[in-house]
């Protein structure tokens, strides 16, 4: 009944700029991501709120490609506003215990075909768990058993080094967003920086 967010967000995706610009004129969309080991399911991802978040994800790549990625000559971040629609919402408890339920059906099928489940492992150089094969798994499990059709997934990250001795704050703490049905998807833009002159705004 409460699964529907019908507010507009925005959110931010870092990319190359010429991506950028073709999304933003029209000449291109965005290709949903069908990574293994996406952290949140198929999808378009976004930075909810978060445009430093998304542009330092453009420049690590830019420094760090990867195979299987576009290469990022100019990083860049486009936005975009949207709604969740029907959201698998990992910040509402419900979903949550959803989730866990979906491990143990998919673990079941599993064992019944006596096969063994992706697992979580951290990437070469970090303690972060930044490939989330088994997470993926399960939410694409969850959504392909779902009759009600999710146009999107929400999640919270904590990830990064403590900001201080003992901090429950992380930093590179950020919510990210899977939208699974581009209709979701209202409009792109090119982000603006904030004139001095105006940041009482």
């Amino acid at each position: 009944m409460y699964s529907i967010r019908p507010n507009l967000l925005i959110g931010f995706h870092g990319c190359d700029e010429t991506v950028r610009n073709d999304v933003v004129n029209g000449r291109k969309q965005l290709n949903p991501s069908t990574n293994g080991y996406d952290w949140l399911g198929h999808g378009i991802y976004f930075w909810e709120n978060n445009l430093q978040r998304a542009l330092d994800f453009a420049t690590h790549l830019h420094f760090h490609p990867k195979k299987g990625r576009p290469v990022i000559n100019k990083p860049s971040v486009l936005g975009a506003v949207f709604t969740l629609g029907n959201c698998v919402d990992l910040l509402d408890s419900v979903y949550l215990d959803l989730l866990r339920e979906s491990h143990k059906t998919l673990e079941i099928a599993a064992k019944t075909s006596a096969i063994k489940l992706p697992q979580n492992q951290n990437a070469k150089g970090s303690t972060d768990l930044l490939l989330r094969y088994l997470d993926c798994s399960v939410i694409e499990h969850f959504c392909r058993r779902s009759e009600q059709g999710f146009d999107s997934v929400r999640g919270v990250f904590v990830e990064g080094s403590p900001l201080y001795p003992t901090s429950g704050f992380h930093e590179k703490n950020h919510i990210q967003i899977a939208v699974r049905n581009i209709n979701c998807i209202k409009g792109y833009f090119i982000p603006r920086t904030i004139s001095p002159s105006n940041n009482k705004v």
